[in-house]
């Protein structure tokens, strides 16, 4: 009989946390007809041996990997290994427990598609985290809500703790990147509504924390890859494109006030002035027809509350080249003719200052 509730669980040497961990599972959903398919990537130390073990026990089984590893690609391995509807991800190591499944439960069962147990909701937390773990885990999430303006409902996309109906992932095709399995179904999968709700993500008692920098590459990848795949990255390339034309727009207009409409010597700076915002007209309207055309408001109100977003960051933007320009130059000894070098640098932190304010802000895209 299909299960209600199925749980995929990816372990690699975790045999000293699956018998506890079984033992709460099975406190938490009593009553419930669920299944438990460890997805085991050819641990060392017997994890695998144990959960067939307890098989007679608990309603459960293990799905050994001998040629593949990672957590995601485990659980996308374990979506075909389980009969549930509704299915939950969840670490073997205790630090996400299990007496928050029946919460996650109760909004699948009020509409979620996808619940998620977050570390930073009112309630939620990370015990024993250092200062600069948390910093980390605050930086990942800022990095996908500016690159990925789908997860920016999501307190915490980078979770590995959550539950979603199967069809939220039925004929997607998931290829994730390192261990953020939730980012790829936030940004692939089909879903309307997403909730969360706390946990305190507790610190490991037993085994070995499996953290490492060879995560933090592989989330930077798999950060590229969803943008390739979902349009962001196209999006950057004409944003880029657009901006590239607003010079030509600015020096167009320099010229022309300067040689036909006679604003020298001091006047020339009026001529600059007006290239320069000539220039972040045109951007705007090609960003807001060309680059933005899926979030673009109408009307006329609308036009012009964007138009003056925009203009407020491309001067901050032109301020953080002057800046950029100025410490380089200055501070670090980027001297001629190093300083066309120094130049390019402000040019480019000041455009990924301007795709992304205006990503978040100018063009915010709507709830639904």
């Amino acid at each position: 009989m299909d299960a209600a509730v199925s749980l995929i669980i990816p372990t690699y040497n975790e045999r000293e946390n699956i018998e506890p961990l079984l033992q709460r599972l099975g406190h938490v959903l009593s009553g419930l007809n669920y299944e438990v398919v460890f997805i085991d990537d050819n641990s060392s130390d017997g994890t695998a041996e144990l959960v067939s073990s307890l098989a007679d026990r608990y309603p459960v089984r293990v799905v050994v990997r001998k040629d593949k590893r990672g957590l995601a690609s485990a659980v996308v391995d374990g979506l075909g290994q389980v009969s549930g509807d509704v299915i939950a991800v969840m670490d073997a190591d205790l630090q996400h427990p299990p007496e928050v499944i029946p919460s996650l439960l109760n909004k699948i069962k009020n509409g979620a598609d996808v619940a998620v147990a977050s570390r930073y909701v009112p309630g939620g937390g990370c015990q024993g985290w250092s200062r600069t773990r948390r910093l980390i885990s605050r930086g990942a999430i800022l990095l996908a809500h500016l690159l990925l303006p789908g997860t920016r409902s999501v307190k915490d996309p980078m979770s590995g703790f959550f539950m979603f109906r199967r069809h939220a992932v039925a004929g997607v095709p998931l290829s994730p990147t390192g261990f953020k399995i939730l980012l790829e179904i936030l940004m692939v999968g089909r879903h309307r509504a997403v909730a969360e709700v706390p946990f305190i993500f507790v610190t490991r008692e037993r085994g070995q924390s499996k953290l490492s920098a060879r995560q933090q590459i592989d989330y930077l990848k798999h950060l590229a890859s969803l943008m390739r795949r979902t349009g962001e990255m196209a999006r950057f390339v004409k944003f880029a494109l657009v901006g590239a034309s607003g010079v030509g727009v600015n020096e167009g207009m320099y010229l022309l006030m300067t040689r036909v409409a006679g604003l020298v010597d001091s006047l020339d700076v009026l001529a600059v002035a007006i290239g320069i915002e000539i220039s972040i007209i045109t951007n705007f309207i090609l960003n807001n027809y060309f680059t933005f055309s899926d979030r673009r408001r109408r009307g006329v109100k609308a036009f012009f509350s964007h138009l003056l977003r925009f203009n407020t960051v491309s001067l901050a933007g032109a301020g953080i080249q002057l800046g950029t320009f100025f410490i380089l130059t200055r501070f670090i000894g980027f001297e001629e003719p190093y300083d066309i070098l120094a130049n390019l640098i402000g040019i480019a932190v000041a455009m990924m200052w301007n795709f992304l304010a205006n990503n978040w802000w100018t063009w915010k895209p709507q709830r639904n």
